[in-house]
């Protein structure tokens, strides 16, 4: 169903990381680490300033691949996987793109799904990457039938 679309790319979406939407983003996962929040804890860590929690890369624009069109009902989140060659910092830039990974097909008790490997690239200005992330949408027959129509 969707084979043809390995390999596709976003194109890179500059995204800063703002103090305010870390403080927001720390509240909702209900994760006080002052590391986050705290400008004098932040100061005093070993990175000389606060970081961004682990998971706030959710929160990143990271374009849209061409002609991926994926419904807005019916997916189902499959797994998420973080990798990092560093913390991310509050005040950041990020350059931020997808790319379709893989795309595969199972059949089991619930019918046939698909299974939609897409990484979400994060790089600083200097062009270094700072952490990947793996995500599985799974697409199951609502969704199918949304997209086929």
């Amino acid at each position: 169903m969707l084979e043809a679309m390995i390999g596709r790319k976003s194109e890179k979406v500059k995204n800063v990381i703002e103090r305010g939407a870390v403080k927001k983003f720390a509240e909702a996962l209900k994760d006080s680490s002052p590391l986050f929040t705290d400008e004098e804890a932040g100061k005093r860590s070993r990175y000389g300033r606060n970081l961004a929690p682990p998971t706030f890369p959710v929160t990143f624009d990271s374009g849209s691949i061409p002609g991926l069109k994926l419904p807005g009902k019916g997916l189902i989140h499959g797994e998420q996987i973080y990798q990092y060659t560093r913390p991310l910092f509050v005040d950041e830039e990020v350059f931020c793109w997808l790319e379709v990974k893989d795309y595969y097909e199972k059949t089991g008790n619930f019918g046939r799904m698909g299974f939609l490997v897409l990484i979400r690239y994060g790089e600083d200005a200097s062009r270094q990457l700072l952490f990947s992330e793996e995500r599985i949408v799974i697409i199951n027959d609502a969704a199918r039938k949304e997209m086929e129509a």
